[in-house]
């Protein structure tokens, strides 16, 4: 049975899982949603990338686009490239209401975050209120929390806020993403000298983080670290 025709799960991590069928090619897994077999062939992020926006690079150096354009984030940690499954995936959870994805999103990229260099604070990528009754949940809050509880760190719900109710970024061409965004959040904490984690689903133009990023920074952090399940190549934009 595939992720696009199965129930809705609810998963608690206090328990052995048992049993189940893999979402990804049906046969019975033991390791948890997918299975290992399935695991082994998931696009995760492991070739060479820019440090701060993860764009692939030859040796892992900072990406020409990031010294000529610095985002206001410091890093990214990236679990996987945005490819197939892994699109489809984060596509059933956000639009089929498969929530517990969410959970096994941030224990992958629990896996990948330096424990040495953890920030003060955790902070979700917010949805407009609109969009989040429409929805029902935020994805990105679904992946921050047990993230941020694994690591005993602060999940501020409600620090950063969303003003405009935006076009999807996904509808618009790239080179608009920026200007889409321009504006659209809100911080309400002091955080001056503090080191914020955002954390969201995908980072594809890397607008919508960068414009989180830069009201965090306004707000005074010194260091900000995008954690995102996916990270789309420049010739999926």
């Amino acid at each position: 049975m595939s992720i696009f025709k199965r129930p809705k799960l609810n998963i608690s991590s206090k328990f052995k899982l048992p049993a189940q069928p893999c979402v990804l090619c049906g046969s019975m897994s033991h390791d948890g949603i997918w299975c290992e077999a399935c695991d082994a062939s998931m696009p995760y992020l492991n070739t060479p990338h820019c440090p701060v926006c993860a764009r692939p690079t030859p040796r892992g150096e900072i990406c020409g686009h990031c010294l000529t354009k610095p985002p206001a984030f410091t890093r990214t940690i990236a679990v996987f490239g945005y490819h197939f499954p892994v699109d489809r995936l984060i596509q059933a959870m956000k639009y089929r209401e498969q929530l517990a994805l969410a959970r096994i999103f941030a224990e992958k990229l629990l896996l990948r975050i330096d424990k040495s260099n953890l920030p003060d604070y955790v902070i979700a990528m917010p949805l407009h209120p609109a969009k989040l009754q429409s929805r029902g949940f935020n994805q990105a809050q679904l992946i921050a929390a047990p993230l941020a509880k694994s690591l005993d760190l602060p999940l501020l719900n409600r620090a950063c806020h969303r003003l405009r109710d935006t076009p999807s970024q996904t509808s618009l061409p790239w080179k608009e993403r920026s200007k889409n965004m321009r504006g659209a959040f809100a911080c309400d904490m002091d955080l001056s000298g503090k080191h914020v984690a955002l954390v969201d689903d995908v980072l594809t133009t890397g607008a919508s983080m960068n414009a989180l990023a830069l009201t965090v920074k306004q707000r005074g952090a010194r260091e900000i670290s995008a954690w995102v399940i996916a990270r789309s190549l420049p010739h999926q934009y």
